[in-house]
């Protein structure tokens, strides 16, 4: 076993460990996903958030042990990361990993349960979501950050960034699902191919190009142009992956 912990939650160390081995069985289900589980968990007066990830299989679960970080590890260095860049995610509590000798069994990401926010995927399904626009043009604002600090978030999907309205009326994004990041300077293309897992609407996709391109210093045909290429090709490999999916059911 191994347990890294922030420094300001060592006093929640036996207590990490136990809701490590006892997840199964406690806990609240917050999200009961394919492949991970979420549950809170209140300690000391605090509600945590814990992530379990699926067991890997065979040659991931060597691969994690010897080779590559765990995605509980990564997810944990990540919030860290963007924390110190000036980017905000759920405080970071600690990660957990259980192994043998050879192989990763299963591993959790601990993090502080974030409230009175609303993922991304509200303003997709709901057009007159109060102050929509503002909302996209202030998230379009915080992606450009994010690729001037040579930040790739590769799951940039509607789920994995949280939105909180702060005291002043400015809207807070918070990542989450962390673990598949990129530090690296990102060409044109590759920065309008990070808005395609958005599943946004072209309605959406005209009010973001247009935000971005007064940043960018580029024409709104030319981003407009580039975003909804980029938005096609992702939405023509998930349906070509799904026909291949059924073909083999």
């Amino acid at each position: 076993m191994r347990l890294i912990v922030n420094p300001e939650y060592r006093s929640l160390k036996a207590d990490l460990e136990k809701i490590g081995r006892e997840f199964d069985r406690s806990g609240e289900m917050w999200v009961d996903g394919k492949r991970n589980t979420i549950k809170l968990f209140e300690v000391e007066g605090r509600i945590l958030n814990v992530k379990s990830f699926q067991v890997p299989r065979f040659p991931n679960s060597i691969v994690y042990r010897h080779i590559r970080k765990s995605k509980a590890v990564r997810s944990y260095e990540f919030a860290n990361r963007l924390l110190q860049l000036g980017f905000l995610s759920p405080e970071p509590i600690a990660c957990l990993e259980f192994y043998t000798p050879w192989k990763l069994k299963r591993s959790f990401y601990f993090s502080a349960q974030l409230e009175g926010v609303f993922p991304f995927m509200k303003l997709i399904h709901d057009s007159d979501f109060p102050d929509r626009e503002e909302i996209l043009r202030q998230f379009t604002r915080f992606t450009h950050r994010l690729h001037e600090a040579n930040i790739w978030f590769i799951d940039h999907s509607p789920g994995n960034t949280l939105i909180k309205k702060d005291a002043t009326g400015k809207y807070e994004f918070y990542l989450v699902d962390l673990n598949r990041m990129r530090f690296k300077s990102l060409s044109f293309q590759q920065r309008m191919a990070n808005f395609s897992r958005l599943s946004a609407t072209d309605e959406m996709l005209r009010t973001m190009s247009e935000e971005y391109a007064q940043l960018a210093g580029k024409s709104f045909e030319e981003v407009y142009r580039e975003m909804s290429r980029a938005d096609q090709r992702f939405r023509d490999r998930k349906k070509r992956k799904k026909q291949w999916k059924k073909l083999f059911s």
